[in-house]
């Protein structure tokens, strides 16, 4: 795995969610010659950093985090990998600096989808002079290619899937809902909300055992960036399970968008698809252009 050069010499922090990714980024930056230093979120730990420099910090714990950066001179931040809960409104440590934006941010984390809470994270940094890069300018192998990335290509069929999952993936994404979509036969069937993508596949999977939608359509999965999303933070991303996950749903593949998501554990995912009969595809931005209004 190369690194990109955005990351050059100078230092920078990890903020570690659950899953892969924050893992890769670390190898990657560590690899550069840019040994990172990990802020593992303690709900969501995933990883032993013990081979890294790190601390563990609750969702929220603001006040020990900006510390402990400009302890270490560090200004660049990765907001890295996932997060399944919000933060303990009691358990908020604000820095004297973000104080009076209390209320504005309380509101968010109550009502706000992941899109704008991650946007108040990001702008929270930024107000204390960090500078957020995104998990891909230090870790630019894992962005997915565009076209066929294993041995299975998508049918006339499955095409036809991946327009119609496109199209609700990218409405539910302008409505900060979630990132994906599923389609059996040209028809919608499941929605990715708060549960994330193994949860919906699970319902797909239960489904189709149950009879509820068709056995005869395979379908397809589709992973968009919300449109409004900022690139830095929160890309679309699969990996083995994912497709583990999407075979045991009896799906015809996965679609992404190429440059606009991450594929983690690459030749694992590849070789698990091609076993399965499952594509994976990295779509140009002219196949899921948006409609004419």
């Amino acid at each position: 795995m190369s690194a990109a050069s955005a990351s050059g010499s100078e230092p920078v922090a990890i903020i570690a969610g659950n899953g892969r990714l924050p893992f890769y980024v670390a190898e990657a930056a560590r690899q550069a010659g840019t040994p990172p230093f990990i802020i593992q979120l303690r709900s969501e730990r995933s990883h032993d950093w013990s081979g890294f420099d790190h601390m563990e910090a609750d969702i929220g714990a603001f006040r020990p985090v900006v510390t402990a950066l400009q302890k270490r001179g560090i200004r660049k931040v990765v907001l890295s990998g996932g997060v399944t809960t919000r933060p303990d409104l009691l358990g908020l440590r604000p820095t004297a600096r973000v104080f009076l934006s209390l209320p504005s941010i309380l509101k968010k984390l109550k009502s706000g989808g992941d899109d704008k809470v991650l946007r108040m994270v990001i702008e929270l940094f930024e107000r204390h002079g960090f500078e957020i890069i995104a998990a891909q300018a230090i870790a630019g192998d894992l962005l997915a290619t565009a076209g066929v990335l294993g041995a299975v290509a998508p049918d006339r069929d499955a095409i036809g899937d991946i327009l119609a999952a496109g199209e609700a993936a990218r409405t539910i994404g302008a409505m900060d809902i979630g990132q994906g979509a599923v389609s059996l036969g040209g028809r919608v069937v499941a929605l990715e909300g708060a549960e994330g993508t193994d949860q919906m596949l699970e319902r797909v999977r239960t489904m189709r055992e149950s009879g509820r939608i068709s056995r005869k359509h395979r379908g397809a999965l589709v992973k968009l960036c919300k449109p409004q999303q900022d690139l830095r933070a929160d890309l679309p991303s699969i990996g083995p399970e994912t497709v583990r996950a999407a075979s045991a749903a009896g799906l015809g593949g996965i679609a992404v968008e190429a440059g606009r998501a991450l594929v983690l554990d690459r030749a694992e995912a590849i070789a698990e698809a091609d076993r399965a009969g499952l594509f994976l595809y990295g779509l140009e931005p002219d196949e899921i252009a948006a409609p004419a209004s």
